[in-house]
């Protein structure tokens, strides 16, 4: 008996809505206590005494009745049956409407599509700021200009005195901006470190592009929820608007350097299929072998998913550093760029180099693709890596490329060595690439960057004013330490050319101007009410990987610090969209398609550990002027309906304001985003100053306001049941902690029962507990599992987190409105 009873003091239960654990005293708990000591002592009896036996039908009983138990706490502390009776009285002035998936799709798309051409418009006047300035700029080669260096703001010499280039620097801490320090009346410049900041190019340069500074303060009037403005230069400084203390590395270095950045490389080129030929000879051993393996990581660096790649080794023989891509080009998506990596590290060297065969090769890959349509259909380039190249290889360019030269040619000269430099160079010069002499690990970085420029030049010369966007991505290195909500982001970006007449020809890359949008601002406007418990919205990019998708998940934990998973960006759609075995789906929506299509589903829940079975249906569209398209999910059942109902302002507003509500601050019930007075409200705070009338200039969401103040007058009475039981004279039944309830338009209410020192759930429905809460990607755990449950009927499950007194139970239960034959749910209650 003493080791049942052990165990029964560690047992507790809690109602989803009403936390329940089972205490030390209340009428109702001893007999919870007595039927369960009855159940565990029985068992240990039957395991001691075999001859003992106990009718199955009693242990049915003793289920049935401890479960009556159980229905009975659930009911009485949540106040569910309350909460249907009032929804139910409300029906006659309730409205329940299909939810249109087709209409939606194209709704959000509309808006994503208005808000991105914004960004769009903001990064062209800043192309056309920065083409102006330098075409009125006179090259002066002894210029002496002081300008803010990011790294140097703000910091003294040893005698107190400013540091050169540094100077004061206003820096504020701003809402907007991730609650960084920032300037937002003028930007500030970042060189790396291995760029000289007083160099004649840099000060020439960033004087001229001191111009774009009213730009960018223009911009951020015009459309405030831009964030980072910025100009990359190609000689290597970086102009950032709002301007900010860069950190540097915990070596004291700055190694961002902007022309190597995603945005940068894809506005300054067009597509292209690339071909490293790399020399495995006995001539490249040691450091030679060395220099070319980082080359090539190098230029694989420069690649994006919009470019093709495949990677050949020579000596005596051609071969292909991965066999499996034997005579194709290969997307350079991440992966691909990571495989390649990994083989070319294993590269050794033997033989005699015999470049011959390895360009015909490299030329008939190229020409195939171009002929069957495949790869970028734009550039092709062949980036030969040699410490030397002596046999008479001109028939081969004769055959493969000449007279059109259609495939640039780079050679890239590995070593001190000189001998061989004059055919490296002729291979260069005579098929429109360029050659370089590579010495040094030190000279790979500027050297390989060397042929952006090249390829850049026919745009340039054309003018072409190409827009980019990139893939999704965290930019962890701009902010180093100070950035600790790591968002997803995606660059819009456009070329900056020169406008000056002698260097039309030449084809002048200026640099790229750009700007970041955060991706979690985006799908604000596929509002979570409107997709319902189990709905969402995704988007991808025309290869196929997600930008934005609740599965998703870009982050893992080391220790107590979170960091980007290494292939965060480049998850492909089938990977969580798992059901779509066909990939009609995903093939619909790279190609731009829109369409609809219904999928059975299995869904996971409360961090992957429970699975619910649903189906699916898919709606989706292009976003014009994007290279993005969107999807919304609708699930059969609750989720293909949504109801409203409608009361005043004046009703709803003395509901709305009680200390037990809150609403779900992810959500935009008014944009807060657009004036910096509004940026430091609550979603609830924002509402009410919009509803009384003294903040009329906030824009909000009619809808979902109108859907809130009917919630808040329906569930009020919860507030005085809840304390009611409370203040009950009789006392309480111990181990029930919390009251709760939610609605679809994202309210809730709730109620402690237990101060926070005999709690067991301390963290439950806090703003860590992001599971139990209303997100931008989810409805509450409980909410959605109660949803699949039949109404009226308590759901109990043990949530996985960690407590320090032990684990707690949570019971809910769905909450409906019927009007005719539709049916959907109202709120759940726990």
């Amino acid at each position: 008996m003493q080791i049942a009873t052990a165990r029964m003091s560690r047992c507790s239960l809690v109602n989803a809505g009403n936390a329940i654990k089972l205490g030390r005293s209340g009428p109702r708990r001893r007999r919870l206590m007595l039927l369960m000591w009855i159940m565990l002592s029985g068992s240990l009896c039957l395991m001691v005494d075999s001859q003992m036996k106990i009718p199955p039908e009693t242990v049915q009983q003793w289920a049935v009745s401890f479960g009556k138990e159980i229905a009975a706490l659930s009911n009485r502390y949540s106040g569910a049956k309350l909460l249907q009776k009032k929804y139910k009285d409300v029906e006659g002035v309730v409205k329940i409407e299909e939810v249109n998936g087709e209409e939606l799709v194209k709704k959000f798309a509309e808006e994503m599509e208005e808000m991105l051409g914004r960004k769009m418009k903001s990064v062209k006047r800043l192309a056309e700021a920065a083409e102006d300035a330098d075409l009125g700029h006179e090259y002066n080669e002894t210029l002496e200009f002081d300008y803010f260096n990011s790294l140097l703001i703000n910091t003294v010499d040893e005698e107190g005195n400013p540091t050169p280039l540094g100077g004061e620097f206003l820096l504020e801490k701003n809402e907007h901006f991730n609650k960084l320090p920032v300037n937002t009346w003028h930007s500030n410049i970042q060189v790396p470190t291995n760029v000289y900041n007083r160099d004649p190019d840099i000060l020439n340069g960033v004087y001229m592009s001191e111009a774009l500074n009213d730009v960018f303060i223009d911009n951020f009037q015009k459309d405030p929820t831009l964030t980072w403005q910025y100009f990359g230069s190609a000689t290597g400084f970086f102009r950032l608007y709002p301007g900010i203390q860069w950190i540097p590395d915990e070596n004291g270095v700055v190694t961002f350097d902007c022309r190597n950045r995603n945005w940068y490389i894809q506005a300054a080129t067009s597509p292209k299929d690339v071909i490293i030929v790399v020399d495995v000879s006995g001539s490249m051993k040691g450091l030679r072998l060395t220099i070319a393996k980082h080359t090539i990581n190098t230029i694989l660096d420069t690649l994006g998913e919009n470019d093709f790649v495949n990677i050949i080794a020579y000596s005596d023989y051609v071969r292909y550093v991965e066999p499996c891509f034997k005579g194709i080009l290969v997307q350079a998506d991440l992966d691909n760029r990571e495989h390649f990596k990994l083989l070319v590290d294993e590269l050794h060297v033997k033989g005699e180099g015999k470049v011959k065969n390895a360009m015909k090769e490299s030329f008939k890959v190229l020409n195939e693709a171009a002929a069957l349509g495949q790869g970028s259909l734009c550039n092709q380039a062949i980036m030969l890596i040699t410490d030397g190249a002596m046999e008479d290889f001109k028939d081969v360019f004769e055959e493969f490329n000449w007279p059109e030269r259609r495939v640039r040619v780079f050679t890239y000269l590995i070593g001190r060595e000189m001998t061989f430099a004059e055919n490296v160079k002729w291979i260069a010069c005579n098929n429109k690439g360029y050659y370089t002499h590579v010495s040094t690990l030190a000279d790979v970085q500027e050297n390989v960057m060397e042929y952006l420029h090249v390829l850049s030049r026919p745009m340039v010369i054309n003018h072409d004013h190409d827009i980019i966007w990139t893939e999704a991505y965290m930019d962890s290195v701009l902010f180093n330490t100070q950035a600790q909500s790591l968002l997803l982001m995606t660059s819009v970006a456009m070329p900056v050319f020169s406008k000056k007449e002698e260097t039309l020809s030449h084809g002048i890359l200026l640099g790229v101007v750009g700007t970041d949008v955060a991706l979690r601002e985006l799908m604000k406007l596929a509002p979570r009410y409107k997709l319902g418990i189990h709905g969402y919205a995704f988007l991808i990019t025309n290869n196929g990987y997600i930008l934005s998708h609740p599965e998703l998940r870009p982050l893992y934990k080391e220790g107590k610090k979170l960091k980007p998973k290494p292939n965060y960006n480049s998850v492909d759609l089938s990977e969580v969209e798992w059901e779509d075995t066909e990939e009609k789906l995903r093939t619909a929506m790279v190609k731009g398609e829109t369409g609809t299509l219904s999928l059975d589903v299995r869904s996971s829940v409360d961090k992957g550990r429970r699975v619910i079975f649903l189906k699916n249906d898919y709606f989706y569209t292009v976003i014009n002027e994007t290279p993005f398209s969107l999807g919304i999910v609708l699930s059969r059942g609750y989720g293909e309906y949504i109801f409203t109902g409608n009361v005043s302002v004046e009703e709803g507003l003395h509901d709305l304001i009680t200390p037990d509500l809150t609403l779900a601050n992810e959500w935009t019930y008014c944009e807060i985003d657009i004036d910096p007075a509004h940026r430091k409200l609550t979603q609830l705070q924002a509402v009410v100053k919009y509803l009384t009338g003294k903040e009329k200039d906030l824009h909000c969401d009619a809808q979902l306001l109108q859907q809130t103040l009917f919630d808040a007058v329906v569930t009020a009475p919860m507030e005085a049941y809840w304390t009611a039981l409370m203040l009950n004279t009789s006392g309480m039944d111990d181990g029930i902690e919390t009251a709760f309830l939610g609605t679809r338009s994202g309210l809730q209410r709730f109620l402690k029962y237990t101060g926070i020192e005999k709690r067991v759930g301390k963290s439950f429905l806090t703003s860590t507990d992001k599971e139990n809460m209303f997100t931008l990607d989810h409805f509450p755990v409980w909410y959605r599992r109660a949803a699949e449950y039949p109404a009226g009927q308590f759901l109990y499950y043990m949530p996985r987190q960690d407590t320090r007194a032990g684990r707690i139970v949570i019971s809910s239960t769905a909450v409906t409105v019927t009007v005719g034959k539709k049916t959907t749910i109202a709120g759940g209650r726990w």
